[in-house]
């Protein structure tokens, strides 16, 4: 097993170190138990190839004691041969071992047989913590020898979920955790809605672009606004580490709101909560998921909310079937940031401008934050929230540094901008005093010291260098101020300091930068699809018949560019109606907030059904080929011999199921759609730019056109042609 580290990971008021230096993480949220094992490798390496560090993952208590006193580690239950495979590929864990969960699983978790225990859940009552013992003895058994202090990968320990005001039962979790064998060096708990906690244990927080958890209103869920201005956290964790566990990597569907989030959304939220002081990124989901068989949360379970009975796609960077997502890009690239500068930035606390937006409406002040602890300085601005475009900003930043003041040009702030500039940055032995583009890796290319920025569309990126600098490749004014008008792969500046020292930047555009990738040992590639490295095999994922791959900063052989026949063949499935006609479910409410109800199984005998053959040659290999689906109507259901494999909620994209974990059952029996319409009064809420398709489903069940899009993992050879 690969030892991750050789000093302790300590956490004190301001930052995490790890093997005694700072250290600003970055964790994914993905469910093994939700997803089939046989799959997890590639799919982890996919998320570390999009920037995660550490993984993080519930138990839920219901996957693993169905049945009481039988404790189930098999299959897709094995966490411990999933933890091993994080180590060997490098990635930390975080486990949240519950006992109550949640994450949208029925009863938060709990298995059924609870109910009928004699006891107070979620309580010190004897009779509780009874059963909860032999379950945390259970897990601590499988992960023995995996814990950070025996060499394994397991960092953190979250114990219960969005329990708010028994700080004394969280501390008898931890214990009784120890007492069991779990280890680790830190442990942390849920701080949001005012919880209180225990002091031994670390506050972490979430921060989400939507919430399914909202009434069916047709605007914006308000006080997740709050989430896209720049504001440290105050009260009783303002003393702690600003850490977040749940970052909305997207947002759940639920059948009576359905958020429909861009990726713009989740990356201005993520750079806001770096605007506010977070020292650890935290996604939740990063990786979609399926939920098990009636484990799901819903109105028949007393719940406020009905979700899909299968689907938990999360609208994640990493789709339910491993699909790759825009925010997967976006994301990645704040990742290469905080790479190149996250040991500053973790020691560095955040300071608000006096000007301050007066609300969660003021969309006429620009939300920006400068992050400053000594050293190098960070300008954080965000011009982007969902649903609402803000206006543009003419504005001139003045930052003032203890007793240094930094002006920067003046530059039109456009709407939907959102961005890091550094202050006082280093490239070798030259130090810039500021960037009005953001840096994302330092690297050397044939000896000389080389920085990647990239720029903000619509900003032109400039570069303050030591007076007296020489430079080629970009005009250069008195001042010592680079400006380069034309950012894009060639655009390449050599500058000499007066001291001799020559460094160089590359200094991307903004569509380059969510192409950007960097590799091992420190090559920045640029490519539309992820590129993984495992070892010394390096491929890409994608779904893409051709696939340009260029190599801007290749030592020795000079830029190079790949053009890759990558063996994905489209292939068209058979669709054919069987029954066209369907009956509209009544409309119906349920859960305490008496919130519109999906439709109930019944229903779905009286859908439209439309069957669709797949070719057993799309089907032939090991890489994942998705079911792409256009239809008109409320709800749909896949089946596969009979069997319920997904389902979805009409929400404006097109619906997409992954077909290689049912490969054989697809072969002999193809998919069945069953599509029902929507019943008129229904109080759903969908974004506004679908409102006007999705009222068609008030009279139409249909699959209207369906695809196939495979997904091949190509061999890389960065050869020059």
């Amino acid at each position: 097993m690969l030892s991750l580290h050789a000093y302790p990971t300590r956490v004190d008021s301001h930052l995490v170190r790890r093997d005694g230096s700072p250290w600003l993480p970055v964790s994914g949220e993905f469910h093994f138990s939700r997803f089939p094992a046989a799959f997890w490798r590639r799919e982890l390496l996919l998320m570390k190839a999009g920037g995660i560090d550490l993984v993080t993952t519930y138990l839920f208590w219901n996957h693993h004691e169905e049945v009481r006193g039988q404790h189930r580690f098999d299959g897709d239950r094995d966490v411990r041969r999933f933890t091993e495979l994080c180590a060997e590929l490098g990635l930390s864990v975080v486990l949240r071992i519950g006992p109550w969960t949640h994450g949208e699983c029925r009863n938060g978790g709990f298995p059924d047989w609870l109910s009928d225990v004699d006891c107070e859940p979620r309580t010190d009552d004897p009779a509780y913590l009874g059963i909860v013992r032999p379950y945390y003895a259970a897990i601590a058994r499988q992960l023995k020898g995996l814990w950070w202090d025996d060499g394994g990968p397991v960092m953190a320990v979250q114990v219960e979920n969005e329990l708010r005001h028994q700080p004394g039962h969280l501390a008898t979790l931890r214990a009784l955790a120890e007492v069991a064998g779990m280890s680790a060096p830190l442990w942390t708990a849920t701080a949001w809605d005012g919880a209180r906690l225990p002091p031994d244990l670390l506050p972490v927080h979430s921060a989400y672009p939507e919430a399914f958890w909202e009434d069916a209103s047709d605007g914006w869920a308000r006080d997740v606004r709050r989430h896209y201005f720049p504001a440290p956290i105050r009260g009783e964790h303002a003393h702690r580490p600003h850490i977040t566990c749940e970052l909305g990597g997207g947002m759940a569907i639920a059948y009576h709101r359905r958020p429909l989030i861009r990726a713009a959304d989740v990356s201005a939220l993520a750079l806001c909560r770096l605007a506010s002081g977070s020292v650890w990124q935290g996604y939740y989901l990063y990786h979609g998921c399926s939920q098990r068989p009636a484990n799901q949360e819903s109105h028949a379970t007393g719940y406020p909310n009905d979700l899909p009975a299968v689907n938990y796609d999360f609208q994640a960077p990493l789709g339910e079937y491993g699909q790759v997502r825009p925010s997967f890009a976006a994301l990645r690239l704040q990742h290469l940031f905080l790479r190149d500068c996250g040991a500053d930035l973790a020691t560095a606390a955040p300071h608000l401008p006096v000007a301050q937006p007066v609300n969660l409406d003021d969309r006429a002040t620009l939300r920006w934050s400068v992050r400053w602890g000594g050293g190098a300085a960070f300008l954080f601005v965000n011009n982007h929230q969902p649903h609402e475009r803000l206006p543009a900003h003419a504005v001139r930043f003045e930052v003032v540094l203890g007793e240094r003041k930094v002006r920067l040009p003046a530059v039109t702030v456009p709407s939907g901008a959102h961005f890091v500039w550094p202050i006082g940055y280093r490239v070798g032995s030259v130090k810039l005093a500021w960037a009005t583009a953001m840096p994302v890796g330092r690297t050397r290319w044939d000896g000389v010291s080389t920085a990647v920025f990239v720029a903000t569309a619509g900003i032109i990126p400039r570069f303050a260098f030591p007076a007296g600098t020489t430079v080629s490749g970009a005009a250069v004014d008195g001042e010592g101020v680079v400006t380069v008008s034309c950012p894009g792969p060639e655009a390449v500046v050599t500058a000499t300091a007066p001291d001799g020292a020559r460094v160089r930047l590359l200094v991307l555009n903004e569509a380059d930068g969510l192409r950007l990738q960097w590799l091992p040992p420190g090559t920045p590639v640029l490519c539309d699809e992820p590129v993984v490295a495992d070892g010394d095999s390096m491929w890409v994922e994608t779904t893409a018949c051709h696939l340009d791959v260029s190599f801007p900063l290749a030592p020795a052989a000079g830029k190079s560019r790949v053009r890759l026949a990558t063996g994905v063949t489209p292939q068209a499935p058979a669709l054919r109606a069987v029954r066209n006609e369907a009956k509209t479910p009544p409309a119906r409410t349920g859960g305490p907030r008496r919130r519109a109800s999906a439709p109930l199984d019944e229903d779905f005998e009286h859908a439209a059904i439309f069957h669709v053959d797949v070719p057993g040659t799309a089907l032939a290999g090991d890489d994942e080929v998705l079911l792409v689906l256009a239809y008109t109507g409320d709800v749909a259901r896949a089946y596969v011999g009979g069997r319920l494999v997904a389902d979805h909620f009409w929400y404006g994209p097109e619906w997409e199921i992954g077909l290689r974990r049912f490969a054989r059952e697809v072969r002999e029996h193809g998919v069945e759609i069953r599509v029902l319409p929507r019943p008129a009064d229904s109080a759903v809420h969908v974004d506004p730019a679908v409102r006007v398709q999705y009222q068609k489903a008030l009279h139409t069940a249909s699959v209207d056109a369906v695809g196939l899009v495979g997904r091949a993992r190509v061999q890389l050879y960065p050869t020059s042609r």
